[in-house]
């Protein structure tokens, strides 16, 4: 299945997403990685952020979608790594944590994992 719908305007809007995904969630996450002990605001400000979002995961299996898509391609590796950076999901995120789930039973996913990646939830 593609992961880019065919409908040019979903399309446009699913590279938007993206892209604010880049801006708003990885850049705080790359700012937390190269601090050593990161910044407390950062990473309060990265959980507060991903707790926002998570009531959009009950109504569709994926990011606003049936279908998984890029948009999900993106959270997947941000959502594994948030352990790295201190932050934790607080219980009213459970919609967001099922989500993940739902990336992280993927086998594709857990085959894209380097074994350093893998570690990060074996620990």
């Amino acid at each position: 299945p593609p992961l880019m719908p065919v409908d040019p305007v979903a399309r446009a809007c699913n590279r938007l997403m993206v892209q604010r995904i880049e801006r708003d969630w990885y850049s705080l996450y790359k700012k937390l990685r190269k601090e050593d002990q990161g910044s407390t605001k950062r990473r309060q400000d990265l959980r507060d952020s991903l707790v926002t979002i998570s009531p959009i995961f009950e109504q569709k299996p994926y990011f606003m979608s049936d279908e998984f898509s890029l948009i999900d391609c993106v959270m997947a590796p941000l959502l594994w790594r948030l352990p790295q950076v201190g932050v934790e999901l607080p219980a009213s995120a459970k919609p967001l944590m099922g989500y993940a789930a739902r990336l992280f039973e993927r086998e594709s996913f857990m085959q894209s994992l380097s074994e350093s990646e893998k570690e990060i939830h074996q620990a």
